[in-house]
């Protein structure tokens, strides 16, 4: 079921989103050569409980951190650890969720560490293109359809692949709602974009294959074939006037 939002809940999603916003800045201008996955771990972790939040993922079915750390072929799903330290030429997806006063709001960035390869770069910069692709369908009386066939016939126009075993969602109270938002799909198919919805919009590209596999821990997912993985996410709520992201940041696009 798709829950419309009311004026008020929309105002906390907002608060909750702003906190998640701010906090990836903070991890943005941490993650550099030599910083263990887990260091940003604990400073996402401060910095939330230090502003007023809490860290959604955390204990979200057992999970044991506030981040996903997913470092180079790792999709989705990467738990911080002491012992992987981030060098040059790595890239980290932080996938990051905040609750405040009982509402989320989450977003994610894939951050290059030092200098990477050309083809690294222009994976990361086109994947962070498609979500804003899908943001531009945000538009009452679209489809969720529409949003999906705009990320994927963007990214697909490099040769990369759409992830299909993990989708965007809704979201509010509970970090994951109705509608699914796959990164792939039919314009003019699925459900129909209404004023107070509140989802997230988040590409999942990679550089060869779409398919994937989770590994022991049952969260750590990677690419079939080795190669590297981008993530980008906002939180967006549908308005009249057309999509207002929520979990925008002072810098809006990451990737030059």
């Amino acid at each position: 079921m798709i829950i419309l939002k009311s004026p008020t809940e929309i105002e906390c999603i907002r608060r909750a989103s702003a906190l998640t916003a701010k906090t990836l800045e903070v991890l943005i201008e941490a993650a550099k050569p030599g910083v263990t996955t887990l260091e940003l771990d604990t400073l996402a972790e401060e910095y939330i409980r230090s502003h007023g939040g809490t860290p959604s993922c955390k204990g979200y079915y057992g999970y044991p951190a506030t981040i996903c750390a997913s470092v180079n072929d790792v999709v989705v799903h990467g738990i911080p650890s002491a012992k992987q330290k981030l060098k040059h030429g790595d890239i980290i997806s932080i996938d990051l969720v905040s609750c405040v006063d009982g509402y989320h709001g989450d977003s994610c960035v894939t951050i290059p560490i030092g200098h990477v390869k050309p083809d690294v770069h222009k994976l990361l910069k086109v994947t962070e293109e498609s979500l804003f692709k899908g943001i531009e369908q945000v538009v009452v009386g679209n489809r969720i359809g529409d949003i999906s066939h705009a990320v994927q016939t963007y990214a697909e126009k490099y040769g990369y692949g759409i992830v299909r075993d993990f989708v965007g969602h809704g979201i509010g109270r509970d970090m994951h709602e109705d509608p699914q938002i796959p990164n792939y799909g039919m314009a003019g198919h699925g459900p129909l974009l209404k004023p107070g919805m509140v989802i997230c919009i988040e590409p999942m590209i990679t550089m060869g294959t779409y398919k994937v596999r989770v590994l022991g821990d049952d969260w750590t997912t990677v690419t079939l074939d080795g190669k590297p993985a981008a993530h980008f996410e906002h939180t967006v709520v549908v308005t009249e006037n057309g999509p207002e992201i929520l979990t925008m940041r002072s810098e809006p696009r990451l990737i030059k």
